[in-house]
């Protein structure tokens, strides 16, 4: 398995790199939050060589606009993977299922050339999903041993822990089948 780090403003620019396959990064949250470390934190990730993933935090509401939104902020590179973050928001509402896929298909077509791939926790999938659709992906936070989420759901990434930072694993046989895949050759 390959390992690798989500990171947003709360983590330093100059984020660990060392025996990290991959990261995932926040890009923007509804349609008015921007992560101020994005630029520094992206350069980061690329000069150290890892495949790089930005995320959207995904709030309720207008999710062409939203879409449009975190488009406009993350850079727009083939091999780059982009992500939803489906949990619950910051007044204790979530994004429906419907908005969910919506929102992943909206991407998707905005930018075919990249890999889609939805994050939310192992209670949103199991209890709050009625549709299954990820994209591309799914990406899983289940803290329990690394590779091992508790999903009978094919996975690509799996979050394990958060202390001291989010860690995460990556289902793939190496490095370069992980960048195949998010390049889709």
């Amino acid at each position: 398995m390959l390992h690798g780090i989500d990171v947003s403003a709360y983590q330093s620019s100059s984020y660990d790199t060392d025996g990290l396959s991959f990261v995932f990064i926040k890009a923007t949250e509804g349609r008015s939050y921007v992560n101020p470390r994005l630029t520094a934190q992206t350069k980061r990730g690329r000069d150290a060589g890892l495949v790089v993933g930005f995320y959207h935090f995904l709030w309720p509401g207008d999710l062409t606009a939203q879409a449009q939104y975190f488009l406009q902020h993350t850079p727009e590179k083939a091999g780059d993977v982009l992500a939803v973050d489906w949990e619950t928001t910051g007044d204790g509402t979530h994004a429906s299922n419907a908005e969910k896929d919506r929102f992943i298909r909206e991407l998707k077509a905005l930018r075919p050339h990249n890999r889609v791939v939805l994050y939310c926790n192992r209670n949103f999938w199991l209890d709050i999903d009625s549709t299954s659709y990820a994209g591309d992906g799914l990406w899983i936070a289940d803290y329990v041993t690394a590779g091992h989420p508790r999903i009978k759901a094919k996975w690509r990434f799996h979050q394990y822990t958060s202390d001291p930072r989010d860690e995460n694993v990556a289902a793939f046989s190496s490095g370069a089948a992980l960048r195949q895949w998010a390049t889709g050759t």
